[in-house]
């Protein structure tokens, strides 16, 4: 993923959320965990943005089962899969406690005529996340499972930095199946990749609590993705 540099994606976060405060109308919700902002087939008629926490979108697969194929935190936008078709094509779920912006469309767009600058935020967040899932089917159709998780970890870590928070001791809001769904994999797979990672001292995985992880050194998550970034079955 293409990450920008920290101080610069923080006051581009910061700059377009004020300006989201001081144009357009909106409404503010706290959710929580499990809490859905909007459903699939449901009429589309606003976007969203965290002020804080972190979301995911989900799908139900042709099995039954629930596919995570996104996922979001303080400053993205989520809804526009509803745009075009004026229906959302996912479910919108809190992962943990965060804030969340309700923007009407139509509130939105005559806000951004007025304020070329707030459309040209918008176009960004479109361009970021068409951006985000071309590399994310890359990995999917590239990567092996080590180096996978490894490039999760790297970019969740790079996007917890662009909004100034630690990433040398993360706590994920994702279930380890909920990764695995992410990227293609069995929860199986999650936790062996997991492990070698950790065997490998690029990572520690917390003792008590599975979802803890430590990452001494990003560089060190990178250099194992370009040491052994060669495409290989996932096991």
């Amino acid at each position: 993923m293409h990450l920008r540099e920290p101080g610069t994606a923080a006051h581009e976060i910061g700059t377009t959320l004020e300006r989201l405060r001081n144009h357009v109308p909106m409404q503010r919700r706290v959710v929580r965990a499990g809490d859905v902002l909007y459903t699939t087939g449901a009429r589309f008629a606003s976007l969203f943005v965290p002020n804080s926490g972190f979301f995911k979108a989900v799908v139900l697969a042709a099995d039954g089962r629930e596919q995570v194929v996104g996922l979001h935190f303080k400053g993205d936008w989520l809804g526009f899969d509803g745009i075009a078709e004026g229906r959302y094509g996912c479910d919108a779920v809190a992962l943990d406690t965060g804030d969340v912006w309700s923007l009407r469309y139509e509130d939105l767009l005559s806000a951004s005529a007025r304020y070329p600058e707030l459309l040209a935020a918008l176009h960004a967040a479109m361009s970021r996340k068409i951006n985000r899932d071309h590399e994310l089917m890359l990995a999917l159709a590239t990567l092996p499972a080590d180096v996978r998780v490894a490039d999760f970890l790297r970019n969740w870590a790079g996007s917890l930095a662009e909004r100034g928070l630690r990433t040398d001791k993360i706590t994920l809001p994702l279930t380890r199946a909920e990764v695995g769904s992410y990227l293609g994999m069995t929860l199986e797979s999650v936790s062996r990749a997991l492990s070698r990672l950790d065997g490998a001292d690029v990572i520690r995985v917390g003792d008590r609590c599975r979802r803890d992880i430590e990452i001494p050194e990003v560089a060190a998550l990178t250099g194992f993705i370009e040491r052994n970034g060669l495409a290989a079955p996932v096991h």
